[in-house]
């Protein structure tokens, strides 16, 4: 047996802990003076200074003067004149073939231009005026 070979009876103690900071001794970690080395220190996290700024618009937040509802894509009557022939149909899937839609979704028809061809009008919503036209050129509206 050599001195190198001979092992301990009994292992190193670790150094006790207590309670007023541990194995970190004087600051325990806290670094030195000031509100933050203090006991009981609360510091608030800025973030919620901020959102305390805000003012409580309550419901429908910051934007709350824009509407919920999805607004209707228009497709004005010189749209119309220029790509249906007459007695066409005119719906939301013959308008989305024709490339006036991007996908089905709410439409509406608005004056503007004039119309010169009979057209069939289905499913879809539409202004006074844009009524009154399409039905002094003959169309029918269902």
């Amino acid at each position: 047996m050599q001195l190198h070979q001979i092992k301990k009876n009994k292992h190193n103690r670790k150094a006790k802990q207590v309670g007023r900071g541990g194995t970190r001794g004087k600051t325990a970690g806290r670094g030195t003076k000031g509100q933050n080395a203090r006991a009981g220190r609360k510091k608030r996290p800025e973030m919620r200074d901020i959102i305390k700024r805000f003012p409580k618009l309550r419901g429908r937040g910051k934007n709350f003067l824009k509407s919920i509802q999805q607004k209707p894509f228009l497709v004005t009557t010189s749209m119309l004149e220029s790509h249906f022939a007459s007695g066409e149909n005119v719906s939301p899937k013959t308008l989305l073939d024709k490339g006036l839609l991007k996908a089905v979704s709410k439409f509406k028809i608005v004056a503007s231009g004039s119309i010169t061809k009979k057209l069939i009008i289905s499913g879809s919503q539409m202004s006074e005026g844009a009524r009154n036209i399409i039905k002094r050129a003959g169309g029918i509206i269902e």
